[in-house]
């Protein structure tokens, strides 16, 4: 029997949320988020613009032609996080247990405090406390279930809540498209509806054998969402949770050709391990040894990204600060922290439609081919950059005095 209570939080249209809290003019009007020029593409929108057909990754011209009264603004990333981390900070201080799943989801294990508190009416205090302190909207699902809770929480907003109670799962999920269910994208759902699938209902009355037998390991997945049934625990939310990436040449060098290469690289390489780990990193640092043994390092806080550029530009900044005594130099790193669960959506704000069509074709070139099929020229004289941890926060194992 499940006895867990899992909390879902979601902040309401996030970004947009933010840019009405700077300027009140914008609350009622349809509000478009993301690449300004025809060729960006939109990143969030307003209720009032998605009534008008507007949604995430949209390309910008077909937003501007659907939607003419929208207001079109460029997405400011620095200003989402530091509202994230304002929320994240009210949840740490009022939740044991919390896992951020992304920059503007939350989940909360709540199993054992109905023996303490009334646990939906704690919920519904703190939602009132983000609220109030940070005046921004969210809405919660709570229930037995991450995925139940999930599902909860966007059939409760705009700015709701709601309570799914243990033995309803199946009844609450039964009349849902089957396009709530996560896991169940563009691509599966027209495989669901080519079996005359449309409701989660119909999933529910299927045998686990038959649709696993035509999605594979993902079509039991699905089925046993359907169903409610998800064990998956709340991972404890730790910023300090990073991947990061080393190496240590075989001869010390003071040539900034060579080491500039080396950092590109590894700052290249973290960006395609986020983007295939759906990860966004808000912290990136760079570390020096000299041949001294003297060890220095430098971080920065940015706006949450997976883009390379903004890495390898934050990368290159940090290295420059650092690199100021004529010593050769035995070893260098970067590595990106205060890592969250989020895609491309953050990287619309700035990158085109065509950059981010250029990642993701880079992206299927190196997962088939290897790293190395797709590389910067300013990096192909150097070769491995490392082993990086497959987002577990542990430390990495760094082969050193590897031959150049």
């Amino acid at each position: 029997m499940n006895n867990k209570s899992i909390l879902h939080l979601d902040l309401d249209t996030f970004f947009v949320s933010c840019e009405r809290l700077l300027n009140s003019e914008l609350n009622g009007k349809p509000v478009i988020i993301g690449g300004t020029s025809d060729r960006g593409v939109v990143s969030s929108c307003s209720y009032e613009a998605r009534k008008f057909g507007v949604h995430s990754a949209m390309p910008m011209k077909l937003a501007r032609r659907i939607c003419p009264e929208a207001i079109i603004i460029k997405g400011d990333g620095g200003t989402y996080s530091k509202y994230s981390k304002l929320v994240t900070e009210i949840i740490k201080e009022k939740v044991p247990l919390y896992e951020k799943s992304s920059i503007d989801e939350f989940y909360v294990d709540m199993t054992g405090m109905d023996t303490y508190f009334h646990s939906y009416l704690w919920a519904t205090e703190l939602r009132q406390t983000i609220m109030k302190e940070s005046g921004l909207p969210i809405s919660f699902g709570m229930s037995t279930s991450k995925t139940v809770a999930k599902i909860g929480t966007g059939e409760a907003k705009p700015c709701g809540q709601i309570q799914i109670h243990r033995g309803y799962e199946k009844g609450f999920l039964a009349p849902l498209s089957l396009r709530k269910i996560p896991m169940v994208g563009e691509k599966t759902l027209v495989i669901l509806r080519n079996m005359g699938l449309e409701y989660v209902k119909t999933v529910q009355e299927m045998p686990f054998e038959l649709i696993q037998s035509v999605l594979g390991v993902n079509g039991g997945v699905i089925w046993k969402k359907c169903n409610g049934i998800d064990n998956s625990p709340v991972i404890r939310y730790n910023e300090k949770k990073s991947i990061s990436s080393e190496r240590t040449f075989q001869k010390d060098t003071m040539d900034l050709h060579k080491l500039r290469s080396y950092l590109i690289g590894m700052a290249e390489n973290l960006a395609f391990q986020l983007r295939n780990g759906n990860k966004l990193t808000a912290c990136i640092t760079v570390k020096i040894r000299y041949t001294d043994m003297q060890t220095y390092s430098k971080q920065k806080h940015i706006a949450y990204t997976s883009s390379d550029h903004s890495i390898i530009e934050a990368a290159k900044e940090l290295f420059d600060q650092l690199y100021n005594r004529r010593v050769r130099i035995r070893l260098v790193g970067v590595r990106c922290s205060h890592l969250v669960e989020g895609g491309y959506q953050i990287n619309l704000f700035e990158d085109s439609q065509k950059l981010i069509s250029l990642y993701q074709a880079m992206d299927k070139v190196r997962n088939r081919f290897g790293m190395k099929a797709v590389r910067r020229s300013l990096t192909l004289g150097s070769t491995g950059y490392g082993r990086m941890n497959p987002f577990t926060g542990e430390p990495n194992m760094v082969p050193a005095h590897r031959s150049q």
